[in-house]
């Protein structure tokens, strides 16, 4: 077999000592464009405008590329109704949280907008999605970026379009993944970006969710967990008890304070918040069920929001 491509931040800057423009555009240099955002994402959505509306919400651009931020809601949205946000793509690497928002905009969608507002945005950063990478063009990871003034564009248009509605929203499910590359080659990034020495750490196997410190909510929380359990398997906690370097507070559930790390899932104030792991890595996941049991997580956490009235 031919060798391992290098990691795309190998060899840039001086250990030790965080990257500077120079290096930050060094490290852009080697990021080559993988996929189509307009085949694969803009497509989609305009096979999906006669049943939704299609919100634009902003346009992200660097140099000569532009990118339109396109958001599909309900068409019958009422005052009263509890709002759900769907976001999918902070991290564009993360293929599933896409794909799988837009296959739960295609199967599923339309059942649950008789009783829910809905607003999905199913790639909330789409030069990264080209480039299947965890950053932006300007190596800022979107999904530390939600505080204002955000230092992302992707993320301070998703801000701006949740702004108005803030209030209005009973839950937001954020869509992601952890990859064997956030180990191999995100982690390691992150490390010489910031002049930090690599601390090797461990990727679950399997399914899981990140509720928040702030706001803990467990039975919903365990209520996605069982409904995407018989799509893909859950992850179990190491020999430390942990996730991701994280002690585990249930099966296939740790907490992080996502307001103070400026997470995605914090935006709209909602009182049911998550963020989906998915794992596709595995041997005993295909794309398909990544992308279904993403959407199953969507389904779960809207009936868990009406079945609490």
């Amino acid at each position: 077999m031919p060798p391992e491509p290098a990691p795309r931040h190998a060899a840039i800057g001086t250990p030790g000592q965080p990257w500077g423009p120079a290096e930050i555009a060094q490290w852009r240099a080697r990021q080559v464009r993988r996929r189509s955002y307009a085949d694969e994402v803009l497509a989609p959505i305009e096979r999906l405008r006669p049943r939704f509306a299609v919100q634009p919400y902003g346009e992200v651009i660097y140099g000569p590329e532009r990118y339109p931020l396109l958001a599909l809601r309900s068409r019958d949205w009422r005052p009263g109704r509890p709002g759900v946000l769907v976001t999918g793509g902070v991290h564009g690497y993360e293929t599933s949280g896409v794909h799988g928002a837009l296959r739960f905009l295609d199967l599923h969608a339309e059942a649950c907008a008789a009783q829910v507002n809905l607003l999905v945005a199913p790639c909330v950063s789409p030069w990264a999605y080209e480039r299947i990478h965890r950053w932006n063009h300007d190596a800022i990871d979107p999904n530390r970026a939600f505080r204002e003034p955000s230092p992302a564009q992707e993320s301070a248009a998703l801000m701006r379009l949740v702004a108005p509605l803030r209030g209005q929203f009973a839950a937001h499910i954020d869509l992601h993944e952890t990859t064997d590359t956030d180990e191999s080659e995100f982690r390691p990034a992150l490390a010489a970006r910031d002049g930090k020495p690599f601390e090797p750490g461990s990727i679950p196997d399997g399914f899981y969710l990140v509720d928040d410190t702030e706001n803990p909510q467990p039975a919903f929380q365990q209520a996605i967990i069982e409904a995407v359990e018989p799509i893909t398997h859950i992850a179990p906690a190491d020999a430390q008890g942990q996730l991701i370097g994280t002690p585990a507070v249930a099966r296939g559930v740790v907490r992080y304070p996502l307001r103070a790390l400026g997470l995605c899932a914090s935006v709209t104030g909602a009182r049911y918040t998550t963020t989906t792991e998915v794992y596709p890595d595995s041997p005993r996941a295909t794309p398909a069920q990544c992308n279904a049991a993403q959407a199953a997580a969507v389904c779960a956490a809207i009936g868990f929001v009406l079945a609490q009235g």
